[in-house]
């Protein structure tokens, strides 16, 4: 058994910095020492989820050790972690649904399933403990079955690299992979965290001419059009359903409405709020992760208007993370700009505080 510096969630809302125990690989596992984690929002929620559990969910690193059956990585490989982890033989990985495999289950699930290396393997205390996402991230070391990694170029750095696995994913692939966008297309982005971002450059990449970034903060718009934003919003506070911007985005495109609208808020309220800003025919996306029960006026679907709710950006992971890399290493992709600040484990707490405060574009931690 190996040793780590892990953070443990107790379930309940806390969490504390721990020493667990890793086990080596089994035939088809990896054993990724983790040189940088990413935060998000899920990251915190996880805290609350009744149960103890190594907490993170995106993350790069160094493979240390492989499982006799592993191909196409080696030790000592620079790499990527992807939590969407495919079978690759059930009904939906054979319809090329990577992200929505039955057997490993979307992420929200978590139970022990496929996705899970050997659940023994990751130790605290002497018993079992599950890793959040089936990766847990937050820890020096993890084990995790061999489809969770993606070989990534050594140019790379492992900050930039860690973030792909979650809000670079979900960002550019509800615009490339899920809405595919096309060229000359005026797109809406509401909110602009760290999916809102990567919806923005997708966006970018992808050829729309106008790309209306909406969001209540200034230095969230400044950042906006850091990445691509070529007009932005600022949401009045009387305007809680977002309905003053919707006009002004139909102000801005002739009375119609763009062609896209992507929800990046992850305020339950405004899950309908991308239908106000679209033409007739044009989509809504919800990429933020939605999970409750909102309302809606039908008349906002009037007329030929298409909502769809992608999870992670229709990824998989063979192909898109490979991309991504390209993009970033083309410089059409911008990825170290999005890290604003990062930490030692030790300061997570601190690194929590900031991510609710919207004080950075996004925090990682640092091994």
């Amino acid at each position: 058994m190996y040793h780590a510096k892990a953070a443990i969630g107790n379930g309940k809302g806390e969490f504390t910095i721990e020493e667990i125990q890793v086990g080596s690989p089994q035939k088809d596992e990896v054993l990724v020492e983790i040189k940088a984690a990413g935060l998000c929002h899920t990251d915190h929620d996880s805290l609350l989820w009744k149960r103890p559990l190594i907490l993170g969910h995106e993350g790069a690193g160094i493979v240390r050790e492989i499982g006799s059956e592993v191909k196409g990585i080696k030790v000592g490989d620079p790499v990527a972690l992807n939590w969407a982890i495919p079978c690759g033989g059930c009904f939906q990985c054979n319809q090329g649904s990577h992200s929505l495999c039955e057997v490993s289950k979307p992420a929200s699930v978590m139970k022990p399933t496929a996705g899970h290396a050997h659940r023994e393997g990751s130790q605290w205390k002497g018993v079992p403990i599950d890793r959040s996402f089936n990766i847990g991230t937050l820890s020096s070391l993890t084990l995790v079955k061999h489809q969770a990694v993606i070989p990534m170029p050594s140019t790379i750095p492992f900050a930039s690299a860690a973030i792909i696995g979650c809000g670079v994913m979900t960002g550019y692939g509800s615009v490339v992979n899920s809405a595919k966008i096309q060229a000359g297309s005026t797109v809406v982005v509401l909110g602009v965290g760290g999916v809102g971002i990567n919806a923005i450059q997708g966006a970018r990449i992808a050829g729309a001419v106008k790309i209306i970034a909406v969001a209540r903060k200034a230095h969230r718009l400044e950042t906006a059009k850091k990445f691509g934003a070529t007009h932005t919003i600022q949401v009045s506070p009387d305007d809680p359903e977002l309905l003053q911007a919707a006009e002004q985005v139909k102000a801005m495109t002739e009375g119609r409405g763009a062609d896209y609208c992507f929800e990046g808020t992850a305020v339950p309220e405004l899950g309908a709020a991308p239908l106000a800003f679209i033409r007739n025919g044009g989509m809504a996306i919800q990429m933020s992760g939605i999970e409750k029960k909102i309302s809606f006026d039908m008349s906002l679907f009037e007329w030929d208007k298409t909502y769809i709710n992608p999870l992670y950006g229709k990824c998989t992971p063979g192909i898109d993370f490979p991309r991504i890399f390209d993009l970033y290493q083309s410089g059409k992709l911008m990825l170290d700009e999005q890290v604003t600040q990062t930490y030692p484990l030790e300061k997570l707490s601190e690194a929590f505080e900031d991510m609710l405060k919207g004080k950075n574009t996004k925090g990682v931690i640092v091994f």
